[in-house]
């Protein structure tokens, strides 16, 4: 199930409580990944609020927005980099991605799988994905006041188990949103402050969302044939007469 794509940016956009979110999140993000200098920086989902710190001076800044979900222009005031796409097959050339980040596009998706197949595809050597999902354990996915109250949440082990199934290997993990996902004033001032607090003691504090940041996983080529000659060894002496035992 997608939300709406008019949903997702009045929340982001137009209540306080998505704008504390935005922010909370973009900065672990940019924490994460603080320069994309001369990089293609790629956001699936609802990703185009992380992308802003990007615009400048990335090479190239794209935000890809699900068909069911449904697409808005984006930046405001600026040259739309927005585009809408099929969930699995996007307008992005094969290892053309150098930072690739996920906002409400995995836990949303119909087939994960073949979202993350797409993901894997369009990752380019040394890229960087960044995969950010409701917490199972947190209080952001019990309400549906938020957009992280819907689709399947996560826990730490079920998100890294699935992405390495996908041929990704874990780098680093991170949370965020320790505020309560509440729009009454006083955790909205204090919004911050939690922040600060729950990544102090994020392995205590449950946050509201699991960031994952993993790498494209390839395997070694192996030489065709090679483990095909190792089970058959050669036999080039099986036809030479056994030794005899000497008389006494």
């Amino acid at each position: 199930m997608h939300l709406d794509v008019l949903d997702l940016r009045n929340f982001y956009y137009r209540t306080q409580l998505g704008r504390a979110a935005q922010r909370a999140i973009r900065d672990q993000v940019t924490a994460l990944w603080p320069d994309a200098k001369g990089q293609t920086v790629a956001g699936y989902g609802f990703a185009v609020p992380l992308l802003r710190p990007y615009l400048d001076s990335a090479r190239r800044v794209i935000g890809l927005m699900p068909g069911p979900q449904g697409v808005m222009p984006w930046p405001a005031g600026g040259d739309n980099v927005s585009v809408l796409c099929e969930e699995t097959a996007w307008p992005i050339d094969t290892g053309m991605v150098d930072r690739l980040v996920l906002l409400h596009g995995l836990e949303q998706s119909e087939n994960p799988s073949a979202l993350l197949d797409e993901c894997w595809r369009v990752l380019g050597p040394g890229g960087r994905a960044l995969f950010i999902v409701p917490n199972r354990s947190g209080l952001w996915s019990r309400s549906d006041k938020t957009p992280f109250g819907f689709g399947r949440p996560y826990s730490m082990s079920q998100l890294d188990a699935q992405l390495r199934k996908q041929n990704f290997a874990a780098e680093r993990q991170q949370s965020a949103l320790f505020v309560p996902p509440s729009s009454r004033r006083f955790w909205l001032r204090t919004a911050a402050m939690w922040e600060r607090f729950g990544l102090r003691v994020s392995s205590v504090v449950a946050g509201g969302v699991l960031m994952l940041e993993v790498s494209k996983h390839i395997h070694a080529p192996q030489r065709p044939g090679l483990a095909a000659t190792v089970r058959r060894p050669l036999r080039v002496l099986d036809a030479l007469p056994k030794p005899a035992a000497e008389p006494a």
